[in-house]
């Protein structure tokens, strides 16, 4: 009976040692990934900076002509429908 005590006693041990020992693996992995998203979000702000914002009136402009062009379509739609009820079947 006591023989169960303690191997009940030195599975908890043992159980709360892997336990442990994985979480602190966990946390080094997690603050690890964590340095290596901070060197991602300089970078990509670097990115932004120096490549995308000189391309921002670019972007406006040609999102300006799609507005256009879309708004097009429904007058385009009615004159397709008008042509398509005229052909003959």
């Amino acid at each position: 009976m006591t023989a169960l005590i303690i191997l009940s006693v030195v599975l908890a041990v043992v159980i709360i040692a892997v336990v442990a020992a994985a979480l602190i693996k966990v946390r080094q992995d997690l603050e690890a990934t964590s340095a290596d998203l901070a060197t991602l979000a300089g970078a990509l702000s670097m990115v932004e900076s120096e490549h995308l914002q000189p391309l921002e009136p670019a972007v406006k402009a040609i999102n300006g002509q799609f507005d256009i062009i879309i708004g097009a379509f429904p007058g385009i739609a009615r004159k397709a429908k008008i042509v398509a009820e005229r052909r003959p079947t």
